[in-house]
């Protein structure tokens, strides 16, 4: 390929992750689409050979690119300015962190307690009459510090209950729910996780809840190929099958960024949390309920106040090894498992 061909596809490739960024946080790209939409879980996924092309390795180069930069900017005096910016508009969200997680998970409960027949999120149903009441005393056990831990039991309980029905690769979009409950009991039991924060706990778990989500993009992209038919003008003039592939490592690498440098980790949470919360406005009440504790988590992450000790030199030899490790691993992860469970080739 010429260099002005070259030119052209890496523009191509710009452009389509910009556009993809905007799309996720306009039209509520993030709706869950297995709420939404027909799936099979052990369906045969797209084979890596498809996934790791040409496009897929440029849009990849552009995110490690992207984050090197919001890395550099983190040390400097605009970064300096940027992260005083958040701290003066956040300080509500960092003081009031542990009345807005018991209060949405307790609002989260009490919705699944009227709803009935669901254990944690609407494909995850369940015919048990005991379980809304379960639920309910879930949500009451929340306004005490001191039995915060037995609703973090109870989530646990739900979670070991819906794997059991649906089975553990369904499950790992849900480990989030693993990292509230941690939440939960470090905060009722006023301790933390071998030295690691109750809030960076709820952290990991998020990113690696959206980082698995990022890889089912790429994997079984023709999910969320109705929505294209019933709204064209979401793909933005580009080739779906294409569009997906971008989508998917844009939300990867939003995710990705939540367990790095304190602005880029609070910047990539107010990207996700607008696009949780543009969703609801496209998708409803079934959003709102479901996607309710996430947006909690983000907003406690946007609000956290967490310096690190500054290692730029260091943090920007590690991020492509690191970022390409964690890629390498979910995706690995993701096509192994499945192999292995469900019988499918990995080509």
């Amino acid at each position: 390929m010429s260099v002005f061909g070259v030119s052209r596809r890496v523009s191509y490739i710009v452009s389509a992750s910009i556009a993809a960024a905007g799309f996720l946080i306009s039209t509520g790209a993030e709706a869950h689409v297995k709420w939404f939409c027909a799936f099979n879980v052990a369906g045969q996924p797209v084979g890596l050979e498809n996934v790791l092309c040409q496009d897929f390795e440029l849009l990849t180069g552009f995110a490690i690119f992207v984050l090197l930069l919001g890395c550099l900017i983190d040390r400097t005096f605009v970064g300096d300015a940027l992260i005083r910016s958040l701290d003066r508009v956040t300080g509500a969200l960092m003081v009031n962190a542990e009345i807005i997680m018991r209060a949405t998970v307790g609002f989260f409960l009490v919705a699944l307690w009227t709803l009935g027949g669901i254990l944690l999120t609407p494909e995850l149903t369940t015919t048990s009459p005991f379980i809304p009441w379960m639920q309910l005393a879930m949500a009451a056990c929340l306004l005490s510090r001191r039995t915060m831990p037995l609703t973090a039991l109870g989530i646990v309980v739900l979670f070991g209950m819906a794997v059991a029905n649906y089975g553990i690769f369904h499950l790992m979009d849900y480990p989030i729910f693993l990292g509230i409950a941690g939440y939960l009991a470090l905060v009722g039991l006023q301790r933390d996780l071998f030295g690691v924060r109750p809030i960076d706990v709820l952290r990991w778990a998020t990113a690696i809840t959206l980082m698995w989500a990022s890889v089912e993009k790429w994997a079984y992209p023709d999910w969320s190929y109705p929505l294209f038919t019933t709204h064209p003008e979401m793909a933005m003039g580009y080739d779906p099958a294409f569009f997906m592939r971008a989508a998917g490592v844009v939300e990867f690498t939003m995710s990705f960024a939540l367990i790095w440098t304190p602005l880029v980790r609070r910047f990539a949470a107010v990207m996700l949390a607008a696009t949780f919360i543009s969703a609801i406005a496209e998708f409803g009440k079934v959003d709102a309920i479901g996607h309710a504790p996430i947006i909690a988590v983000l907003l406690v992450v946007i609000g956290d106040q967490a310096k690190e000790a500054p290692r730029l030199a260091r943090k920007m030899v590690l991020l492509p090894l690191q970022y390409g490790g964690a890629l390498a691993a979910f995706l690995a992860l993701y096509y192994v498992g499945h192999s292995v469970l469900f019988g499918t080739t990995l080509t």
